[in-house]
């Protein structure tokens, strides 16, 4: 394993996870005290497993078919799309 990607691959990750509306949700499940601690992590850390093997799966299909410049390039926009809603969103109202 080359340690330098995966504590890039994981400080990316990190960073862009905290405080995103999936961390609050859990949060806000641990923090409702219906459900156990314990079983809330757990969902969500199997959840996030799930999702990143979809990810990950994807992104290597994906790959094969369409250069990597032009995933970087729509996850880009993407990104900025959805930052400009936000503010759009916030600022009317």
């Amino acid at each position: 394993m080359d340690l330098r990607t995966f504590a890039l691959v994981f400080g990316t990750v990190f960073l862009a996870e905290l405080g995103d509306k999936t961390q609050l949700a859990t949060m806000l499940y641990a923090a409702e005290g219906r459900f156990g601690r314990t079983h809330v992590f757990v969902a969500a850390a199997l959840a996030l497993i799930v999702s990143t093997a979809l990810a990950v799966l994807a992104g290597g299909l994906v790959a094969k078919y369409l250069p990597v410049r032009y995933l970087q390039v729509a996850a880009g926009v993407g990104f900025v799309a959805i930052g400009a809603w936000t503010l759009w969103s916030a600022l009317r109202g």
